[in-house]
């Protein structure tokens, strides 16, 4: 009888923000576990997704979009994607078909070739619905006279249309190896940090541009009770007084919606009821406090200049 050959490797998924990493992320793992907004920049933490591809195990890092820091938090969010991209087994660089070689996608290529180390990089070139053929093979041809990619890809993965020739070329490229995660888990957040992540992706999506980067989620306290409920207590730091109204809306409309729709993504997520509690407090400073940082998975240190 042939023993199984089991392999499990990591994968680190970099690209600028929006490109759709998190949604290529929630594909390949079949759940939600990162956060699916419009707006950019909302991944902060290094969030690991654990796909199983046969007798293979897929670990997904999925990096902070890459971008021109010009704060603390930014820096932060930057160092976090390089670091996670160094740390891999594998590389998967993903663009906007329609938006092509920007100016961040050139910057990423300059800095990809020392950043990567000997790890294989692939280009995943995503919402390919949104282009003709003909644009989608000029791009490609110019991203890899660019750089010397191991493999492109072309993909949508809102749809799923290409991504399962990723996920197979993937399995080819991670090592042989016991499984780093039993096989049941999808992720290696601590539910109290998905928790928050859900109420901040729906702040994000309520809320209007500039709000959503100056606000931070944390969940305070998670009691399971007898009658197989958990009770969960979050707070949400805003940085200014003039927030905190934005945040609550009139007669606490605003935090009430989000409440309920954070409740109902968590109930089904976890399968039973919760009790969801929100806070909104006001933190001038969060944004320099080191614990802040360490909550969302990310090295203070990493912010400085």
């Amino acid at each position: 009888m042939n023993d199984v050959v089991t392999k499990a490797g990591f994968v680190a998924l970099i690209g600028e923000p929006n490109a759709g990493k998190s949604t290529l992320l929630n594909r390949m793992v079949g759940a939600k576990v990162s956060i699916v907004t419009h707006k950019v920049q909302t991944t902060r933490a290094r969030i690991r997704g654990v796909a199983m591809a046969g007798a293979a195990q897929l670990i997904f890092i999925d990096t902070p979009g890459l971008f021109k820091p010009r704060r603390r938090l930014d820096r932060a969010m930057v160092a976090a994607a390089w670091g996670g991209a160094a740390d891999a087994d594998v590389v998967v660089l993903m663009i906007e078909a329609h938006r092509g070689m920007t100016d961040g996608v050139t910057a990423i290529l300059e800095t990809l070739a020392e950043r990567a180390g000997k790890s294989p990089v692939a280009l995943a070139i995503n919402k390919i619905d949104k282009v003709k053929s003909e644009a989608l093979l000029a791009l490609t041809k110019d991203m890899n006279a660019a750089y010397p990619f191991a493999e492109t890809f072309m993909i949508s993965a809102e749809r799923g249309h290409g991504c399962d020739a990723l996920r197979d070329w993937l399995v080819t490229q991670v090592p042989e190896g016991p499984h780093l995660y039993p096989e049941d888990q999808i992720a290696d957040l601590p539910m109290r940090m998905i928790a928050a992540e859900m109420t901040r992706e729906k702040l994000t999506l309520r809320l209007h541009q500039e709000l959503p980067y100056e606000l931070t989620v944390e969940t305070e306290s998670w009691e399971e009770r007898k009658d197989g409920t958990a009770r969960i207590d979050q707070i949400i730091y805003v940085a200014r007084d003039g927030h905190k109204g934005i945040v609550l809306g009139k007669g606490g409309e605003t935090v009430k919606a989000v409440s309920t729709a954070a409740r109902v993504e968590l109930e089904e997520f976890l399968g039973r009821r919760v009790h969801l509690f929100l806070q909104v407090k006001v933190r001038p400073n969060w944004l320099e406090e080191s614990e802040r940082y360490s909550e969302m998975g990310l090295d203070f240190k990493d912010g400085n200049s």
